[in-house]
């Protein structure tokens, strides 16, 4: 979404670019286009780096600068980001904060807790109005956000403060789980309270009796390096202070989840209501997006498979003559790509942070495999009496490589070669969980907005892709390959 703004020239700031985060939750993408738009209001250059997953990955972006600030909550910075360390009070979280070169805002004004909720007809007929009721109902089935499951406030703290004896319980996206919950799938969930589907499906919140969840105030974390970098923004975020009213978010909330609009209006409309600031906000063209998640999709196919290419073939001709040598060659690429794919990406953040290197890492490493196995099989099952026939007539090791074995093996190598970048078509999609764009990033965002057409966006562009590469490899193969060896194989 573009936004097109007159500039207000203030403290001579124009060449400044600041980088906004925000969470993969419709709210948080909102807030985030808020300060956006005051960042372009001030005059700077306003970068925001839409649904960047879970609270981990924004704060370790934020740490290490890759993101200039993010919205949070207090909750979450006491229970999550110092979990354990008894940080609670707003001023106690703003010290611990200041230690790590953090400044906060004061709260925005609403409260968005966490929530346990239900089907009404399911906790009427079962008699739960309560958290603690759910202790005598072991049968009930729990789907939580995938995040709720691990945090230090979510489910594990959840369960034992309330000791509840459910076993059927599951992490999954936190939009889908509202799916999972109308059709019976589930029978529990966590809702945030700000949510707009509470009030559309009509879903039943079961009281905190034992005040397991504090209070989550909105707030926006920033780099104290702001202060003297971009003093604008710094002033302009206090303006936020108490500004957004709980039935004010839920409002924005339902603009974007229920109403389809664009959350870059939603932020504009609600500035130029409250804030008297003015924004013009321009769709961007379904068409300009396209082309944009395309260029970013081949680039990090691109780059990860020439660089798998470069380094898989000669580690599999190693691993053919080197017999000890090649079978641990070949165990530690298996060993890669047994690794889960979004697991993989998460620990490349901390190596190279966010956007596209640590995607491109990741699926460098997931390209070893087929390529390097593909390779070995290729060379290592060339039959002995046309080795002993090349070394018969007097070829170095090096000549026999280039002359006999690489083109024998040439048919092997582009099926291995193949296998990767289908592979890496795919798995690409997840790079957008960690902002490197791609198709990934509609199918999101459609994921987020119950939006199939928008889920489309990205899955069919990626699903033709793999199709054109797939025949591209199949084009290449008949130009490559040695004529005899293609007819060999079509016999």
């Amino acid at each position: 979404m573009t936004t097109l703004f007159t500039p207000l020239v203030l403290y001579g700031e124009q060449s400044v670019t600041v980088t906004i985060g925000s969470k993969k939750f419709t709210e948080s993408v909102i807030l985030g286009e808020i300060v956006s738009h005051l960042a372009e209001d001030r005059a700077l250059k306003p970068i925001h780096r839409r649904e960047l997953g879970g609270t981990r990955v924004l704060w370790s972006a934020l740490l290490k600068g890759e993101i200039d600030m993010y919205p949070e909550y207090t909750g979450t910075i006491s229970r999550e980001i110092f979990a354990g360390l008894g940080i609670e009070s707003e001023e106690e979280i703003r010290r611990a904060l200041s230690e790590k070169g953090i400044r906060m805002t004061g709260p925005l004004g609403f409260n968005n807790t966490y929530v346990i909720g239900m089907r009404p007809e399911v906790a009427k007929k079962l008699g739960i109005r309560r958290i603690s009721d759910l202790q005598n109902h072991p049968e009930l089935s729990l789907g939580f956000g995938n995040e709720f499951m691990a945090r230090g406030d979510g489910w594990p703290s959840l369960k034992e403060r309330y000791s509840l004896p459910q076993k059927n319980v599951r992490g999954m996206d936190h939009d889908l789980a509202y799916r999972g919950l109308q059709s019976g799938d589930i029978d529990v969930m966590d809702l945030y309270a700000t949510d707009a589907e509470i009030q559309y499906y009509k879903l039943q919140t079961l009281t905190d009796d034992l005040r397991h969840f504090p209070e989550y105030k909105a707030l926006i974390l920033y780099r104290d390096d702001l202060e003297a970098r971009a003093p604008g923004i710094v002033s302009a975020l206090s303006q936020l202070n108490g500004l957004i009213s709980e039935p004010e978010m839920i409002t924005m909330n339902a603009r974007a989840k229920l109403d389809k609009i664009p959350e870059a209006r939603i932020a504009a409309d609600f500035l130029s209501a409250r804030l008297s600031i003015d924004t013009e906000v321009s769709g961007e063209k379904i068409s300009s997006r396209f082309w944009q998640h395309t260029y970013e999709h081949l680039f990090m196919v691109g780059i990860s498979l020439i660089a798998a290419i470069s380094v898989s073939i000669p580690l599999g001709i190693i691993a053919a003559k080197k017999a000890k040598l090649g079978q641990f060659i070949l165990s530690c690429v298996g060993i890669i790509q047994t690794i889960p794919s979004l697991a993989l990406l998460v620990f490349m953040i901390p190596l190279l942070g966010i956007g596209g290197p640590p995607a491109i890492a990741a699926l460098f490493l997931y390209s070893l495999l087929p390529i390097v196995r593909n390779t070995y099989t290729g060379i290592h099952d060339i039959p002995l009496h046309i080795r002993e026939s090349s070394e018969a007539i007097g070829l170095s090791a090096g000549a026999r490589l280039r002359i006999v074995e690489v083109p024998m093996a040439s048919r092997s190598i582009l099926a291995g070669i193949k296998t990767s970048a289908v592979i890496n078509v795919g798995t690409a999609t997840l790079g957008a969980l960690i902002g490197a764009g791609g198709y990934g990033q509609p199918i999101l965002t459609g994921i987020r907005l119950d939006d199939v057409g928008l889920i489309l966006q990205g899955a069919l562009p990626a699903a033709i892709l793999a199709l054109l590469v797939q025949g591209a490899f199949e084009l290449a193969e008949r130009l490559l390959v040695p004529k005899g060896l293609r007819l060999k194989s079509m016999a």
